[in-house]
C-alpha cells in the first residue's frame, strides 16, 4: 500500500493513477476522520490524471483537515497535466503545493516548530 504514517502526525501518500488512487484517497480520508492531529502529504509524481471523483475526494479531504486545529495538506510531485486541471478548475488557490515528499514534508515541520513557539 502507498499510504503510511511517516511520522505520529504525518500521513504520507505516494498515489497511482485510478483506480489505486481512489482507494488509496478513500484510506487517506478514513485516517483523517481517526486521527484528529494528521497532516498530509500526498505525492502526485506517478499520477497522470484526475477525474471529477478524485478532485471531490481532495476537497472532502481538505475540508476534513481545515475543520480541526488548522492541519496541513500538502500536494506534491505535481505533472504538468495534473497541474493543469487544477488551474482549470481554479483549485490552484485552495490547496498548498510543494515540488516533492521532502518540501512537503518539511514544510510541515517547520509550520509546527513555529506554532510551538508562539
Amino acid at each position: 500500500m502507498a499510504i503510511q504514517n511517516w511520522s505520529d502526525d504525518v500521513l504520507l501518500g505516494e498515489l497511482q493513477d485510478d483506480p489505486v488512487l481512489t482507494d488509496d484517497l478513500n484510506i487517506v480520508i478514513d485516517q483523517v476522520e481517526k486521527n484528529g492531529q494528521t497532516h498530509v502529504v500526498l505525492d502526485f509524481a506517478n499520477v497522470s490524471y484526475l477525474n471529477s471523483s478524485n478532485i471531490a475526494k481532495l476537497l472532502k479531504l481538505r475540508k476534513l483537515l481545515a475543520a480541526t486545529d488548522d492541519r496541513k495538506l500538502k500536494l506534491c510531485g505535481i505533472n504538468s497535466h495534473v497541474w493543469g486541471v487544477f488551474l482549470i478548475t481554479g483549485l490552484e488557490k485552495l490547496f498548498e503545493f510543494v515540488d516533492n515528499v521532502s518540501l512537503g514534508l518539511a514544510s510541515i515541520q517547520i509550520n509546527d516548530d513555529s506554532d510551538n513557539r508562539n
